[in-house]
């Protein structure tokens, strides 16, 4: 029951992935052969507009934050379960077993299950890309920079524990597989 809650289920709810069946529903395609061929918000704003890209925000930080909210119930609140299944969310979305083990890029997953964590991540994350943006004009490099603040405040907050450690592992990982 202990591997069900803390990795199965979020796995599970990370393969709901918002972009693909928003424009299933909507546009009656699949988002991974349109524009960028990506299956996550910032695709689904070109593919659908404003309300796709929030809609899709919103389904993917759902999804992440339902399961934080059981794995938070099931364990009395402990942080390590919270980070595994932050992780386990995170790979449902990137490899939805269902979509051929081609989703988004996680993203919006990470960031939701940060927000979880620590909320003030949230002004955080705004303030640095809102700085990074005015100063470069470029939208991939102001997310990840804002993101890697997100991961200093984190460090700040909870020190060098399974928290900051195991969301840096992510960010690295997501990384690693951006450009894939």
């Amino acid at each position: 029951m202990t591997i069900l809650m803390a990795v199965v289920i979020p796995y599970l709810l990370g393969c709901i992935n918002g972009a693909y069946y928003l424009t299933k529903w909507l546009k009656k395609q699949d988002i991974r052969e349109l524009e960028s061929g990506n299956a996550g918000a910032t695709n689904a704003g070109r593919v659908m507009g404003k309300t796709g890209f929030l809609l899709t925000l919103l389904i993917d930080a759902v999804k992440t934050w339902l399961a934080l909210w059981l794995v938070t119930v099931w364990f009395d609140g402990l942080l390590w379960p919270q980070v595994v299944a932050i992780a386990f969310v995170l790979l449902g979305h990137l490899y939805p077993a269902h979509l051929q083990f081609r989703g988004g890029k996680g993203i919006v997953v990470f960031l939701a299950g940060a927000c979880w964590l620590q909320p003030l991540i949230l002004a955080v994350l705004a303030g640095t890309m809102v700085v990074v943006y005015g100063l470069s004009r470029r939208y991939t490099i102001s997310g990840f920079i804002a993101m890697a603040a997100v991961l200093g405040f984190l460090f700040y907050v909870f020190g060098v524990s399974v928290v900051s450690l195991g969301m840096s592992g992510m960010f690295i990982y997501m990384l690693l597989v951006y450009n894939k």
